[in-house]
């Protein structure tokens, strides 16, 4: 069995006290006995958060920070094939004008409904068919965007901007090849006729209304052509939500019971002598924890063996 959680952890001094002051007994347990593979380490700007990178180098997957195709996959699970063309996951979302930036508001805090969803789909949607691609609907936060133009575009995960200031991960490299560099000003430009479309759209003057937040641009991510997902592991993302709303309350109890729910089976099914592997990823890096055969004098030693997590989560 093989784990993967992501946001185990934060930049915050808020992520390292809370992680300080937790108890969770049966990650130590792991931490102990599990090998450490090499942590890969960047920083917290990078376009791809590092569950998406160990996510894709499990997949075997070809790209690049930012340029692996989540929505492909995702579109797939959807119900829709977008065959070998580029794919894009185009998010509604409500961008904050605040006075000194923008901040994109969590997506799930605007309760969109499938009805309101459809109509403000209906209004700009032809801005997306142009003849070399279209835009579809899967579910109120999920629209597909098939375009070629999207086999060379490098987007932010919404993870990575969800409460901070959009500019950050909106930048274009003077440096990219011309035509990546025409497709990210492209997909510029459709953001700013999209919200030229969506600003006193019925819906959304209907829900200032009665206090909801406007739909007033999207987020794209994921793009890229669909490549075959091989990776056989389980993902327990019950930590994003807390920790994207800097909830640290609730963040540290969805880890009190992600290790009494899940990790303590894990923690069994290591001792059974089962192949067990535990990946962690904080808001910069990742690391892989695996199985390793062990002699009896190591077997009793890491019974002595403590591992405080604080420790290994802070550094990632």
């Amino acid at each position: 069995m093989h784990l993967l959680i992501p946001h185990a952890s934060a930049v915050s001094e808020a992520s390292a006290h809370t992680l300080r002051d937790l108890s969770l007994p049966n990650l130590s347990r792991l931490l102990s006995v599990l090998r450490a593979g090499p942590a890969h380490i960047a920083d917290e700007y990078t376009l791809s958060p590092p569950h998406e990178h160990a996510l894709a180098q499990a997949h075997g997957w070809q790209g690049g920070d930012g340029r692996w195709p989540w929505a492909a996959l995702q579109a797939q699970v959807d119900g829709i094939d977008p065959g070998t063309a580029p794919c894009g996951l185009l998010t509604p979302v409500h961008w904050h004008i605040g006075r000194e930036h923008i901040t994109l508001a969590d997506p799930s805090a605007l309760v969109l409904s499938a009805e309101e969803s459809r109509a403000l789909f209906d209004t700009v949607s032809s801005l997306f068919d142009d003849g070399q691609g279209a835009l579809t609907w899967a579910a109120p936060l999920r629209w597909y965007l098939v375009h070629e133009h999207l086999a060379d575009v490098p987007c932010a995960s919404i993870d990575r901007v969800i409460g901070r200031n959009v500019d950050l991960w909106l930048r274009n490299d003077p440096q990219a090849p011309g035509e990546q560099l025409a497709h990210t000003r492209w997909v510029r430009r459709l953001q700013n006729e999209v919200q030229m479309l969506l600003h006193q759209h019925p819906i959304n003057l209907a829900r200032e209304a009665r206090g909801d937040l406007p739909v007033n641009s999207f987020w794209l991510s994921g793009c890229g052509r669909a490549q075959p997902a091989t990776a056989l592991m389980t993902v327990d993302d019950r930590l994003r939500a807390p920790l994207l709303a800097e909830d640290w309350a609730g963040w540290a109890e969805a880890w009190r019971a992600l290790d009494a729910e899940v990790l303590a089976p894990l923690a069994s099914c290591l001792a059974r002598g089962e192949a067990v592997s535990l990946t962690l990823c904080g808001e910069r890096g990742w690391q892989r924890h695996d199985a390793a055969s062990r002699s009896l004098w190591r077997q009793l030693l890491d019974r002595f063996k403590a591992v405080e997590p604080h420790a290994v989560l802070t550094a990632l």
